[in-house]
């Protein structure tokens, strides 16, 4: 039988949505959480494949934009709800969603395509390369104690409903955003997915608890939990479960860590999904005790070369000319000039000698300056065919701050 790709229509969403969700388990959504993801859904970037009233494929693109090294907010296609029913596997289907949707995105004028992957082994042939890393940490907070700096004292901390103070968390989000390569612009609406709480999937623990920080009546931070309880025979050890955490300052993360490993009745904390560079990992008395482990996190692909590599700015001077293999996106093959500094750059097509060879999936892999080239020839995946070249871009492609995403999308 035959198979349609096509455009989602808004009537077709909950046929579309059901064949999601079955690809990732078959677990029903709450109503508040389906009905959240309806009206975030993107109808004309999202795509279908249907055989006769079945959909049997899904893909979609939100519109983003993510900081990059230098602080500005570069438009970028927000791959999301991917699947393939597993009765139609191994027929071309995942291929013909990424082909259409990179064409689109290339057509939409937006030069990067990001995404986070269920499997990280699927989407390197498509061309993305894993640009950013999180770790997850699980802290004997009865052994680990924390030295925070100066004028934490300062701020004031206080619970309120999560829900009560979205407004103010939400502003404290958008002033982080600019200093951190990786982050995402909320687009309206996503403010309610980071306090969407569904009672089945709070795993036994607590509803969405938040405290905020202030100084001079102003929110300057908050932490957003929930708590895990639980007893053996020698008392309570319940387990704090980190959701989000921003601060404006030092003190104000600082205080809000604090409260984190201090609340009464509680023995762990777990975090998932936070910067490898975070400051808390420098105040512990005890790193071994605190378990940490480094996952991959956002993935992204250089839809334009050019206009990607000219979107950021760089550490240190650049003058270099890749010979870039992309095979999925041929446009962009070839050899490219790329000249900056920490002012901007431009990136243009050359006949001059190249003096690193590598593919777009390297080139996205060190996008947001997290991934060095230097690791990456060292695993064969760059070329260096200028001596000193390789150790050039890598220092220019370097961010002072690491990449880090987030949240999911």
């Amino acid at each position: 039988m035959t198979t349609d790709l096509r455009v989602l229509r808004q009537p077709e969403w909950d046929a579309w949505y059901d064949n999601l969700v079955r690809a990732f388990g078959g677990v029903p959504e709450s109503s508040e959480e389906r009905e959240l993801w309806a009206e975030l859904t993107e109808y004309d970037r999202s795509l279908g494949i249907w055989e006769d009233d079945r959909c049997v494929g899904t893909a979609g693109a939100f519109s983003f934009r993510v900081t990059v090294p230098g602080g500005a907010s570069v438009p970028a296609a927000g791959i999301t709800m991917v699947s393939v029913a597993a009765t139609h596997r191994r027929r071309g289907l995942l291929t013909a969603m990424m082909r259409r949707q990179l064409d689109d995105i290339r057509s939409w004028g937006e030069p990067l395509a990001v995404l986070t992957a269920s499997e990280p082994a699927i989407y390197g042939r498509f061309g993305y390369g894993i640009a950013t890393y999180q770790h997850r940490a699980e802290i004997d907070t009865t052994r680990v104690r924390l030295s925070v700096p100066p004028g934490t004292d300062d701020v004031r901390l206080r619970f309120a409903a999560p829900a009560d103070v979205l407004d103010a968390c939400e502003s404290v989000y958008a002033r982080t955003v600019p200093g951190r390569p990786g982050m995402l612009a909320r687009r309206p609406g996503w403010e309610r997915v980071m306090v969407l709480d569904p009672e089945g999937e709070r795993g036994g623990a607590s509803p969405l608890q938040c405290v905020v920080a202030e100084r001079d009546g102003e929110v300057v931070g908050y932490a957003r939990y929930r708590i895990k309880p639980d007893h053996d025979h020698a008392g309570p050890r319940a387990t704090v479960v980190l959701d989000e955490l921003q601060a404006l300052d030092p003190a104000a993360d600082a205080a809000l860590w604090r409260l984190l490993f201090d609340l009464d009745l509680t023995t762990t904390l777990r975090t998932r999904g936070r910067p490898v560079d975070e400051s808390w990992q420098h105040m512990v008395s005890d790193i071994r005790r605190c378990a940490v482990r480094s996952l991959d996190a956002l993935h992204v692909r250089l839809v334009d070369v050019d206009a990607a590599l000219e979107a950021r700015t760089y550490q240190a001077p650049v003058d270099v000319v890749f010979e870039v293999e992309d095979a999925f996106c041929p446009w962009n093959e070839g050899r490219w000039r790329l000249t900056g500094d920490a002012k901007g750059a431009t990136c243009v097509p050359t006949r001059e000698p190249a003096d690193l060879a590598l593919s777009v999936r390297e080139l996205g892999a060190a996008y947001l300056g997290g991934v060095s080239l230097v690791s990456l020839a060292a695993a064969g995946r760059v070329r260096e065919l200028r001596q000193g070249a390789l150790a050039e871009a890598s220092v220019a492609f370097s961010s002072a701050v690491a990449p880090w995403l987030p949240h999911g999308f």
